[in-house]
Protein backbone atom coordinates (compact mmCIF):
# COMPACT_ATOMS: atom_id res chain seq x y z
CA UNK A 1 0.00 0.00 0.00
CA UNK A 2 1.16 3.55 -0.75
CA UNK A 3 -1.07 5.11 1.90
CA UNK A 4 -0.68 5.39 5.67
CA UNK A 5 -3.74 4.91 7.83
CA UNK A 6 -5.05 8.33 6.77
CA UNK A 7 -8.59 7.04 7.14
CA UNK A 8 -9.04 8.83 10.46
CA UNK A 9 -7.93 12.15 8.97
CA UNK A 10 -10.27 11.70 6.02
CA UNK A 11 -13.10 10.84 8.42
CA UNK A 12 -12.49 14.14 10.22
CA UNK A 13 -13.23 15.95 6.96
CA UNK A 14 -16.75 14.54 7.13
CA UNK A 15 -17.11 16.17 10.58
CA UNK A 16 -16.35 19.64 9.24
CA UNK A 17 -19.27 22.03 9.60
CA UNK A 18 -21.00 23.49 6.56
CA UNK A 19 -20.93 27.28 6.68
CA UNK A 20 -20.17 30.47 4.76
CA UNK A 21 -16.73 29.21 3.64
CA UNK A 22 -18.18 26.89 1.03
CA UNK A 23 -19.72 28.34 -2.11
CA UNK A 24 -22.94 27.02 -3.57
CA UNK A 25 -24.02 24.79 -0.68
CA UNK A 26 -27.61 24.98 0.58
CA UNK A 27 -28.11 27.86 3.07
CA UNK A 28 -30.35 25.64 5.19
CA UNK A 29 -27.47 23.19 5.63
CA UNK A 30 -25.61 25.71 7.80
CA UNK A 31 -24.24 23.91 10.85
CA UNK A 32 -24.62 20.38 9.52
CA UNK A 33 -21.50 18.29 9.19
CA UNK A 34 -20.37 17.50 5.68
CA UNK A 35 -21.07 13.85 6.42
CA UNK A 36 -24.63 14.59 7.55
CA UNK A 37 -25.27 16.67 4.44
CA UNK A 38 -23.90 13.91 2.21
CA UNK A 39 -26.16 11.38 3.95
CA UNK A 40 -29.19 13.48 2.97
CA UNK A 41 -28.39 12.81 -0.71
CA UNK A 42 -29.87 16.11 -1.79
CA UNK A 43 -30.43 16.85 -5.45
CA UNK A 44 -28.09 19.41 -6.97
CA UNK A 45 -30.99 21.11 -8.79
CA UNK A 46 -33.81 20.87 -6.26
CA UNK A 47 -32.05 20.46 -2.92
CA UNK A 48 -31.37 24.09 -2.10
CA UNK A 49 -27.95 24.54 -3.73
CA UNK A 50 -27.32 28.10 -4.88
CA UNK A 51 -25.67 29.25 -8.08
CA UNK A 52 -22.95 29.29 -9.07
CA UNK A 53 -22.15 25.76 -7.98
CA UNK A 54 -19.43 23.46 -9.29
CA UNK A 55 -20.21 19.73 -9.43
CA UNK A 56 -18.03 16.72 -10.14
CA UNK A 57 -19.63 13.76 -11.89
CA UNK A 58 -19.43 10.63 -9.74
CA UNK A 59 -19.70 8.30 -12.73
CA UNK A 60 -17.20 10.13 -14.91
CA UNK A 61 -14.69 10.46 -12.10
CA UNK A 62 -14.82 6.71 -11.52
CA UNK A 63 -14.48 6.06 -15.26
CA UNK A 64 -11.37 8.24 -15.50
CA UNK A 65 -9.77 6.63 -12.46
CA UNK A 66 -10.31 3.16 -13.88
CA UNK A 67 -9.13 4.10 -17.37
CA UNK A 68 -5.76 5.47 -16.23
CA UNK A 69 -5.28 2.53 -13.87
CA UNK A 70 -5.67 0.08 -16.75
CA UNK A 71 -3.55 2.27 -19.06
CA UNK A 72 -0.61 2.34 -16.66
CA UNK A 73 -0.86 -1.39 -16.07
CA UNK A 74 -1.07 -2.18 -19.77
CA UNK A 75 2.10 -0.20 -20.47
CA UNK A 76 4.12 -1.38 -17.48
CA UNK A 77 4.17 2.05 -15.87
CA UNK A 78 4.07 3.04 -12.23
CA UNK A 79 1.78 6.01 -11.76
CA UNK A 80 2.17 9.03 -9.47
CA UNK A 81 -0.53 11.47 -10.62
CA UNK A 82 0.16 15.14 -10.04
CA UNK A 83 -1.82 16.01 -6.94
CA UNK A 84 -1.57 19.77 -7.46
CA UNK A 85 -4.35 19.31 -10.01
CA UNK A 86 -6.92 18.73 -7.28
CA UNK A 87 -5.22 19.05 -3.87
CA UNK A 88 -8.06 16.85 -2.65
CA UNK A 89 -7.04 14.16 -0.11
CA UNK A 90 -10.13 12.06 -0.87
CA UNK A 91 -9.10 11.96 -4.52
CA UNK A 92 -5.52 11.09 -3.55
CA UNK A 93 -6.95 8.11 -1.68
CA UNK A 94 -9.06 7.03 -4.63
CA UNK A 95 -6.14 7.37 -7.04
CA UNK A 96 -4.01 5.17 -4.81
CA UNK A 97 -6.84 2.66 -4.47
CA UNK A 98 -6.82 2.60 -8.28
CA UNK A 99 -3.20 1.52 -8.38
CA UNK A 100 -1.22 4.75 -8.09
CA UNK A 101 2.33 4.25 -6.76
CA UNK A 102 2.09 7.57 -4.93
CA UNK A 103 1.29 11.25 -5.51
CA UNK A 104 3.33 13.91 -7.33
CA UNK A 105 3.42 17.39 -5.81
CA UNK A 106 5.22 20.68 -6.47
CA UNK A 107 5.75 22.73 -3.28
CA UNK A 108 6.23 22.09 0.46
CA UNK A 109 2.69 23.08 1.46
CA UNK A 110 1.29 20.40 -0.81
CA UNK A 111 3.58 17.83 0.77
CA UNK A 112 2.25 18.76 4.22
CA UNK A 113 -1.33 18.29 3.03
CA UNK A 114 -0.61 14.90 1.48
CA UNK A 115 1.24 13.68 4.56
CA UNK A 116 -1.56 14.88 6.84
CA UNK A 117 -3.88 12.53 4.96
CA UNK A 118 -1.61 9.52 4.92
CA UNK A 119 0.18 9.56 1.56
CA UNK A 120 3.28 7.41 1.97
CA UNK A 121 5.02 7.97 -1.38
CA UNK A 122 5.61 11.48 -2.67
CA UNK A 123 7.43 12.62 -5.79
CA UNK A 124 8.20 16.34 -5.62
CA UNK A 125 8.59 17.60 -9.18
CA UNK A 126 10.73 20.53 -8.14
CA UNK A 127 14.14 21.20 -6.64
CA UNK A 128 13.65 21.71 -2.90
CA UNK A 129 16.10 24.22 -1.41
CA UNK A 130 14.07 25.77 1.43
CA UNK A 131 15.94 24.81 4.66
CA UNK A 132 12.80 24.69 6.82
CA UNK A 133 10.99 22.47 4.33
CA UNK A 134 14.00 20.19 3.94
CA UNK A 135 14.32 19.78 7.70
CA UNK A 136 10.61 18.97 7.92
CA UNK A 137 10.94 16.30 5.23
CA UNK A 138 14.01 14.86 6.97
CA UNK A 139 12.18 14.70 10.30
CA UNK A 140 9.23 12.97 8.67
CA UNK A 141 11.52 10.45 6.97
CA UNK A 142 13.25 9.73 10.30
CA UNK A 143 9.94 9.24 12.09
CA UNK A 144 8.36 6.98 9.47
CA UNK A 145 10.51 4.24 7.92
CA UNK A 146 7.71 3.46 5.43
CA UNK A 147 7.71 6.99 4.01
CA UNK A 148 9.29 7.47 0.56
CA UNK A 149 10.13 10.94 -0.75
CA UNK A 150 11.88 11.83 -4.01
CA UNK A 151 12.58 15.30 -5.43
CA UNK A 152 14.39 16.95 -8.31
CA UNK A 153 17.89 18.40 -8.35
CA UNK A 154 18.84 20.64 -11.26
CA UNK A 155 21.98 22.51 -10.17
CA UNK A 156 25.19 22.09 -8.22
CA UNK A 157 24.18 25.11 -6.14
CA UNK A 158 20.89 23.39 -5.29
CA UNK A 159 22.75 20.27 -4.19
CA UNK A 160 24.98 22.39 -1.92
CA UNK A 161 21.98 24.10 -0.31
CA UNK A 162 20.18 20.80 0.22
CA UNK A 163 23.24 19.17 1.73
CA UNK A 164 23.81 22.07 4.12
CA UNK A 165 20.19 22.00 5.34
CA UNK A 166 20.15 18.22 5.77
CA UNK A 167 23.35 17.74 7.78
CA UNK A 168 22.63 15.32 10.60
CA UNK A 169 19.56 13.81 8.91
CA UNK A 170 18.90 10.18 9.81
CA UNK A 171 18.17 9.11 6.23
CA UNK A 172 19.58 10.36 2.92
CA UNK A 173 17.16 12.26 0.73
CA UNK A 174 16.42 10.55 -2.60
CA UNK A 175 16.84 12.83 -5.61
CA UNK A 176 16.56 12.59 -9.39
CA UNK A 177 18.42 14.79 -11.85
CA UNK A 178 15.99 16.87 -13.88
CA UNK A 179 16.81 17.10 -17.58
CA UNK A 180 15.37 20.27 -19.09
CA UNK A 181 13.02 19.86 -22.03
CA UNK A 182 15.22 22.11 -24.15
CA UNK A 183 16.64 25.61 -24.34
CA UNK A 184 14.03 28.08 -23.23
CA UNK A 185 12.07 25.41 -21.37
CA UNK A 186 11.17 25.72 -17.72
CA UNK A 187 13.45 24.16 -15.06
CA UNK A 188 16.09 21.47 -15.37
CA UNK A 189 19.72 21.00 -16.42
CA UNK A 190 20.15 22.05 -20.04
CA UNK A 191 22.81 19.52 -21.12
CA UNK A 192 23.83 15.95 -20.41
CA UNK A 193 27.26 17.20 -19.36
CA UNK A 194 25.56 19.47 -16.85
CA UNK A 195 23.52 16.53 -15.57
CA UNK A 196 26.74 14.59 -14.99
CA UNK A 197 28.14 17.51 -12.97
CA UNK A 198 25.01 17.59 -10.82
CA UNK A 199 25.22 13.81 -10.35
CA UNK A 200 28.86 14.20 -9.24
CA UNK A 201 27.78 16.85 -6.72
CA UNK A 202 25.08 14.51 -5.35
CA UNK A 203 27.66 11.72 -5.00
CA UNK A 204 29.81 14.06 -2.90
CA UNK A 205 26.89 15.04 -0.63
CA UNK A 206 26.43 12.51 2.21
CA UNK A 207 22.86 13.66 2.83
CA UNK A 208 21.62 12.88 -0.69
CA UNK A 209 21.18 9.73 -2.77
CA UNK A 210 20.80 9.78 -6.55
CA UNK A 211 18.02 7.39 -7.60
CA UNK A 212 17.18 8.40 -11.15
CA UNK A 213 16.36 10.99 -13.79
CA UNK A 214 13.20 12.91 -14.59
CA UNK A 215 11.67 15.82 -16.46
CA UNK A 216 8.52 17.21 -18.00
CA UNK A 217 7.98 16.70 -21.72
CA UNK A 218 5.13 19.23 -21.75
CA UNK A 219 7.75 22.00 -21.75
CA UNK A 220 9.41 20.87 -25.00
CA UNK A 221 9.48 24.02 -27.17
CA UNK A 222 7.07 23.82 -30.13
CA UNK A 223 6.03 20.39 -28.92
CA UNK A 224 5.00 17.82 -31.49
CA UNK A 225 5.22 14.01 -31.39
CA UNK A 226 8.76 13.80 -32.77
CA UNK A 227 10.20 16.60 -30.64
CA UNK A 228 8.64 15.12 -27.52
CA UNK A 229 9.89 11.62 -28.32
CA UNK A 230 13.36 12.95 -29.10
CA UNK A 231 13.57 14.56 -25.66
CA UNK A 232 12.23 11.40 -23.98
CA UNK A 233 14.92 9.37 -25.76
CA UNK A 234 17.51 11.79 -24.34
CA UNK A 235 16.08 11.18 -20.87
CA UNK A 236 16.30 7.41 -21.26
CA UNK A 237 19.85 7.67 -22.61
CA UNK A 238 20.82 9.89 -19.68
CA UNK A 239 19.62 7.22 -17.24
CA UNK A 240 21.72 4.61 -19.03
CA UNK A 241 24.79 6.86 -19.11
CA UNK A 242 24.60 7.68 -15.41
CA UNK A 243 24.08 4.01 -14.61
CA UNK A 244 27.16 3.01 -16.58
CA UNK A 245 29.11 5.63 -14.63
CA UNK A 246 28.00 3.98 -11.37
CA UNK A 247 25.98 6.97 -10.22
CA UNK A 248 23.06 4.86 -8.89
CA UNK A 249 25.20 2.64 -6.68
CA UNK A 250 23.18 3.45 -3.58
CA UNK A 251 19.74 3.10 -5.17
CA UNK A 252 17.46 0.11 -4.75
CA UNK A 253 15.77 0.92 -8.07
CA UNK A 254 16.35 3.48 -10.81
CA UNK A 255 13.59 6.02 -11.37
CA UNK A 256 12.91 7.24 -14.91
CA UNK A 257 10.02 9.69 -14.75
CA UNK A 258 8.08 12.04 -17.00
CA UNK A 259 4.52 12.61 -17.97
CA UNK A 260 2.02 15.42 -18.12
CA UNK A 261 -1.49 14.98 -19.43
CA UNK A 262 -0.84 15.89 -23.08
CA UNK A 263 1.89 13.42 -24.12
CA UNK A 264 1.65 10.35 -21.91
CA UNK A 265 1.32 8.15 -25.02
CA UNK A 266 4.80 9.26 -26.07
CA UNK A 267 6.07 8.60 -22.54
CA UNK A 268 4.64 5.07 -22.63
CA UNK A 269 6.17 4.38 -26.05
CA UNK A 270 9.67 5.62 -25.23
CA UNK A 271 9.77 4.25 -21.69
CA UNK A 272 9.08 0.82 -23.17
CA UNK A 273 12.57 1.07 -24.71
CA UNK A 274 14.45 1.65 -21.43
CA UNK A 275 17.34 -0.85 -21.59
CA UNK A 276 18.24 -3.27 -18.84
CA UNK A 277 20.09 -1.34 -16.15
CA UNK A 278 22.07 -2.35 -13.09
CA UNK A 279 18.96 -2.17 -10.92
CA UNK A 280 15.22 -2.55 -11.44
CA UNK A 281 13.70 0.43 -13.26
CA UNK A 282 10.67 2.34 -11.97
CA UNK A 283 9.05 3.85 -15.07
CA UNK A 284 7.04 6.57 -13.37
CA UNK A 285 4.25 8.45 -15.15
CA UNK A 286 2.94 11.64 -13.49
CA UNK A 287 -0.14 12.77 -15.46
CA UNK A 288 -2.72 14.40 -13.19
CA UNK A 289 -5.40 16.25 -15.16
CA UNK A 290 -7.09 12.98 -16.12
CA UNK A 291 -8.87 12.78 -12.77
CA UNK A 292 -11.53 15.28 -13.86
CA UNK A 293 -10.38 15.84 -17.45
CA UNK A 294 -11.96 18.95 -19.04
CA UNK A 295 -14.00 20.41 -21.88
CA UNK A 296 -11.18 22.43 -23.43
CA UNK A 297 -7.39 22.23 -23.42
CA UNK A 298 -6.93 18.62 -22.33
CA UNK A 299 -9.93 17.34 -24.24
CA UNK A 300 -8.25 18.59 -27.40
CA UNK A 301 -4.77 17.35 -26.49
CA UNK A 302 -5.44 14.07 -24.70
CA UNK A 303 -3.29 11.26 -26.08
CA UNK A 304 -6.45 9.17 -26.32
CA UNK A 305 -7.39 11.32 -29.32
CA UNK A 306 -4.24 10.06 -31.03
CA UNK A 307 -4.65 6.46 -29.87
CA UNK A 308 -8.44 5.95 -29.58
CA UNK A 309 -8.14 2.20 -29.01
CA UNK A 310 -6.76 3.01 -25.54
CA UNK A 311 -10.08 4.49 -24.39
CA UNK A 312 -11.60 7.91 -23.79
CA UNK A 313 -11.41 10.21 -20.80
CA UNK A 314 -14.64 12.00 -19.90
CA UNK A 315 -15.03 15.62 -18.71
CA UNK A 316 -16.26 15.34 -15.13
CA UNK A 317 -16.75 18.99 -14.14
CA UNK A 318 -19.90 21.02 -14.72
CA UNK A 319 -20.29 24.57 -13.41
CA UNK A 320 -23.92 25.54 -13.01
CA UNK A 321 -24.78 29.25 -13.14
CA UNK A 322 -28.05 31.11 -13.42
CA UNK A 323 -29.19 33.63 -16.00
CA UNK A 324 -29.55 36.90 -14.09
CA UNK A 325 -29.90 39.30 -17.02
CA UNK A 326 -31.23 39.06 -20.58
CA UNK A 327 -30.81 42.64 -21.80
CA UNK A 328 -31.27 41.85 -25.50
CA UNK A 329 -32.02 39.05 -27.93
CA UNK A 330 -28.30 38.70 -28.59
CA UNK A 331 -26.97 38.83 -25.05
CA UNK A 332 -27.37 37.25 -21.62
CA UNK A 333 -25.42 37.14 -18.38
CA UNK A 334 -25.02 34.34 -15.84
CA UNK A 335 -23.74 34.74 -12.29
CA UNK A 336 -20.42 32.88 -12.60
CA UNK A 337 -17.20 34.62 -13.52
CA UNK A 338 -13.46 34.58 -13.01
CA UNK A 339 -13.86 33.80 -9.32
CA UNK A 340 -15.69 30.59 -10.19
CA UNK A 341 -14.54 29.33 -13.59
CA UNK A 342 -11.13 28.34 -14.95
CA UNK A 343 -10.16 30.86 -17.61
CA UNK A 344 -6.36 30.76 -17.95
CA UNK A 345 -6.43 28.57 -21.09
CA UNK A 346 -9.95 28.68 -22.54
CA UNK A 347 -13.27 30.26 -21.77
CA UNK A 348 -16.02 28.02 -20.42
CA UNK A 349 -18.33 26.33 -22.91
CA UNK A 350 -22.12 26.47 -22.58
CA UNK A 351 -23.32 22.86 -22.66
CA UNK A 352 -26.78 22.63 -21.15
CA UNK A 353 -29.79 24.67 -20.04
CA UNK A 354 -32.19 23.64 -17.26
CA UNK A 355 -35.70 25.02 -16.79
CA UNK A 356 -38.56 23.56 -14.75
CA UNK A 357 -36.68 20.30 -14.18
CA UNK A 358 -35.95 19.67 -17.87
CA UNK A 359 -32.43 19.76 -19.33
CA UNK A 360 -31.54 20.39 -22.97
CA UNK A 361 -28.47 21.36 -25.01
CA UNK A 362 -27.41 25.01 -24.84
CA UNK A 363 -28.10 25.56 -28.53
CA UNK A 364 -27.07 28.98 -29.77
CA UNK A 365 -25.33 30.01 -26.52
CA UNK A 366 -21.65 30.97 -26.47
CA UNK A 367 -19.51 32.34 -23.65
CA UNK A 368 -17.60 35.35 -24.99
CA UNK A 369 -16.00 36.86 -21.86
CA UNK A 370 -15.77 36.66 -18.08
CA UNK A 371 -16.03 39.43 -15.53
CA UNK A 372 -15.32 38.84 -11.87
CA UNK A 373 -18.79 37.44 -11.16
CA UNK A 374 -20.48 37.28 -14.57
CA UNK A 375 -20.07 35.29 -17.75
CA UNK A 376 -21.03 37.13 -20.93
CA UNK A 377 -23.18 35.05 -23.24
CA UNK A 378 -23.84 35.65 -26.93
CA UNK A 379 -27.12 34.17 -28.08
CA UNK A 380 -28.39 33.44 -31.57
CA UNK A 381 -32.07 33.55 -32.61
CA UNK A 382 -32.49 29.82 -31.91
CA UNK A 383 -31.30 30.18 -28.29
CA UNK A 384 -34.15 29.61 -25.85
CA UNK A 385 -32.86 31.34 -22.74
CA UNK A 386 -34.68 33.20 -19.98
CA UNK A 387 -33.80 34.89 -16.72
CA UNK A 388 -33.79 32.20 -14.03
CA UNK A 389 -32.57 29.37 -16.29
CA UNK A 390 -29.61 27.32 -15.07
CA UNK A 391 -26.76 27.06 -17.59
CA UNK A 392 -24.27 24.20 -17.33
CA UNK A 393 -20.76 25.25 -18.30
CA UNK A 394 -17.93 22.97 -19.32
CA UNK A 395 -14.51 24.10 -18.08
CA UNK A 396 -10.96 24.02 -19.37
CA UNK A 397 -7.87 23.23 -17.27
CA UNK A 398 -8.83 21.34 -14.10
CA UNK A 399 -5.75 22.69 -12.29
CA UNK A 400 -7.43 26.10 -12.06
CA UNK A 401 -10.93 24.72 -11.47
CA UNK A 402 -10.26 22.81 -8.26
CA UNK A 403 -8.46 25.76 -6.69
CA UNK A 404 -11.56 27.98 -6.84
CA UNK A 405 -13.78 25.63 -4.83
CA UNK A 406 -13.04 24.31 -1.33
CA UNK A 407 -15.94 21.84 -1.14
CA UNK A 408 -17.25 20.33 -4.36
CA UNK A 409 -20.45 18.26 -4.59
CA UNK A 410 -19.94 14.81 -6.11
CA UNK A 411 -23.13 14.26 -8.06
CA UNK A 412 -24.62 11.30 -9.89
CA UNK A 413 -26.14 11.69 -13.34
CA UNK A 414 -29.63 12.42 -11.97
CA UNK A 415 -28.25 15.19 -9.73
CA UNK A 416 -28.12 13.19 -6.48
CA UNK A 417 -25.18 14.49 -4.43
CA UNK A 418 -23.50 11.49 -2.82
CA UNK A 419 -20.41 13.12 -1.31
CA UNK A 420 -18.29 16.27 -1.15
CA UNK A 421 -14.67 16.71 -2.21
CA UNK A 422 -12.59 18.95 0.07
CA UNK A 423 -9.65 20.78 -1.51
CA UNK A 424 -6.62 22.52 0.08
CA UNK A 425 -4.97 25.28 -1.95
Amino acid sequence: MALDPGTEALARLAQERVDHRFKGLPPDAEGLTVGDLAAQRRNLFTGGFTTPVLALSAERLEHNLRLMETYATRHGLAFAPHGKTSMAPALFRRQIEHGAWGITLAVPHQVRVARAYGVRRIFLANELVDPAALRAVAADLAADPSYSFVCYVDSVRGVELMDAALRGAARPLDVVVELAAGEGARTGVRTEAGCAQVADAVAAAPTLRLVGVAGYEGEVPRADPERVRAWLRRLVALAADLDRAGRFAGAEEIVVSAGGSAWFDAVADVFATVPELSRPVLRLLRSGAYVSHDDGHYRRLTPFNRVPREGTLEPAFRLWAQVVSRPSAEQAFVNAGKRDAAHDLDLPVALAVRRDGAERPATGVTVTALSDQHAWLRTTPDADLEVGDWVGLGLSHPCTSFDKWQLIPLAEADGTVVDYVRTFF
